[in-house]
């Protein structure tokens, strides 16, 4: 795999790694650190389908299937935009402790040179590591990701329909 289909994000979290895992696989409440969407799946196992809704449940933003679930240590899956028609690309999500707590990678794989998916993955990586990071350390995300999750709730009314819940159901295979 060439450097530029994969972008590597690291942090260090104060916390422990059960506390970091729960916030990556979550499915019962939003995942802040992941711009406050909600984990929808049919099971967290290898071959299970994920999305990522809205907190309305209207939208879909991301759909994938899991390749690899190993916990707390690591969790793969694909990972596609709805509204974009561009290939699936892999997300890595790798804890490991450390003296100073756990230290949280997460690797952006397989991306789609030159397409909108690449250019949102590598903006959003580095972002998801500090959001994750202030929740698991301080309870709740930084006041301008906050800002942000207004923003996309105010804005969810002009998402395309084609980012509709209803055309992406847990039990279709993507």
């Amino acid at each position: 795999m060439g450097e530029s289909d994969k972008a590597v994000f690291r942090v260090v979290i104060r916390g422990s790694i059960e506390a970091v895992w729960h916030e990556i696989t979550k499915t019962d409440e939003l995942q802040k650190c992941m711009f406050n969407m909600r984990l929808e799946t049919n099971g967290l196992k290898p071959g299970g389908q994920i999305r990522m809704r809205s907190p309305s449940g209207k939208t879909t933003g991301v759909v994938g299937e899991v390749l690899e679930f190993d916990p707390p240590r690591r969790y793969v899956h694909t990972f596609r935009f709805t509204q974009f028609d561009d290939p699936a690309c892999t997300v890595i999500h790798e804890l490991r402790e450390v003296p100073e707590g756990v230290e949280y990678t997460l690797t952006h794989a397989n991306l789609p040179a030159g397409t909108k998916t690449a250019k949102q993955m590598n903006q959003g990586g580095a972002m998801i590591c500090a959001t994750l990071k202030a929740i698991v350390e301080t309870g709740r995300p930084s006041f301008g990701v906050r800002l942000l999750h207004v923003l996309f709730k105010l804005l969810e009314p002009l998402t395309p329909k084609k980012c509709r819940s209803e055309n992406w159901p847990v039990d279709r295979q993507i």
